[in-house]
């Protein structure tokens, strides 16, 4: 299988390890998935102690952002009575800011206020669905929807309850989950490591060879048979990454294939070729979503906001012949 290299262009020269280093790894579940560290530590902390501090970081996340968790603070902002105020943790705000954000900026392909249409088509804490439904559920659903409905007031961090607003951080929070993880890494100074929470990546510094952390970037299942299907791997060093794609979650009904990612522009799963897009940015909270927004635009119309906002993306696309792949300047600059 050939190899495509990308190499970041801001790749800074990490500090050197001792010869010796060992990589050692810590795992374990968390927001309905898995995660893993592949880390180079000091003397000074122990693996357990650090096995510790990863998990405080994760479970700062689901208490503050969960929709599967009754007690979070989403979960009691989303079942509020309309009109009231809440004071939401600083963490919360700032994930609600990058989310509002990257909502403006793709006129609305991405809307952290999508939940009600999430848990409709059967993808968020309630039950799966067998089927499709009706057109008078979706839009009773999608008019408690739009992020243009978030109003904050931004001199004690409260949010307003409009009333039936349902916010869903699905899409952004195990990218924070990954930022929190490395940031706590930094702070009581590990040299290198590669944190991974359910697909979504960030790294920093060597191994004792001197080599960065090399990551091999998502694809969809290749079809049976195609052995020569391109493997693109990044060396992950100061950089974050995140994979959506239409092959994680979905169910069919009546000969049709419904994807997890749901448009909010049209209440309905998307229904293109795009089969997956990868993107690489500073901070992993900005890679998830901005992930998911491409997704949801798909090929062309992402392609052309990626290019504009200078995102580095890539994006595999199913034709009739298999994968077509496509992606942005800043993408291809990464080239070795």
């Amino acid at each position: 299988m050939p190899n495509r290299v990308f190499i970041p262009l801001t790749l800074s020269e990490p500090a050197p390890v001792v010869a010796d280093a060992r990589v050692e790894s810590l795992s374990g579940l968390t927001m309905g998935t898995s995660w893993s560290v592949k880390l180079i530590r000091s003397a000074t902390h122990t693996l357990e102690n650090i096995g510790e501090g990863i998990r405080q970081q994760l479970d700062l996340v689901v208490a503050q952002m969960s929709t599967w968790s009754d007690d979070s603070d989403l979960s009691r902002y989303n079942r509020a009575a309309a009109g009231s105020w809440h004071v939401m943790p600083a963490h919360f705000c700032k994930v609600l800011d990058c989310a509002l954000a990257v909502a403006e900026c793709s006129d609305g392909a991405y809307d952290p206020s999508i939940g009600p249409l999430v848990n409709l088509w059967g993808f968020g804490p309630a039950p799966a669905r067998p089927d499709a439904p009706d057109a008078s559920a979706l839009a009773q659903a999608r008019a408690r929807c739009g992020w243009q409905r978030v109003r904050i007031d931004r001199s004690r961090n409260a949010l307003l309850q409009p009333g039936g607003l349902y916010l869903d951080f699905s899409s952004i929070a195990k990218g924070y989950g990954v930022d929190l993880v490395t940031a706590y890494l930094r702070g009581i100074g590990v040299p290198s490591y590669l944190v991974e929470v359910g697909g979504e990546l960030r790294g920093y510094g060597v191994k004792a060879d001197g080599q960065p952390w090399w990551v091999g970037l998502e694809q969809p299942p290749a079809p049976a048979g195609d052995d020569e299907h391109m493997q693109n791997i990044v060396a992950l060093h100061g950089m974050a990454l995140a994979t959506s794609g239409d092959y994680r979650r979905y169910f069919d009904y009546e000969g049709r294939r419904y994807s997890h990612t749901i448009d909010p522009r049209t209440t309905q799963p998307i229904a293109h070729r795009l089969a997956s897009v990868t993107v690489l940015h500073a901070d992993c909270m900005s890679a998830d979503a901005w992930a998911t927004a491409m997704m949801v635009l798909g090929d062309e119309e992402g392609l052309q906001l990626a290019q504009r906002i200078g995102l580095a993306a890539l994006f595999i696309r199913r034709d009739a012949d298999g994968f077509r792949e496509s992606m942005t300047p800043a993408m291809q600059a990464m080239l070795a």
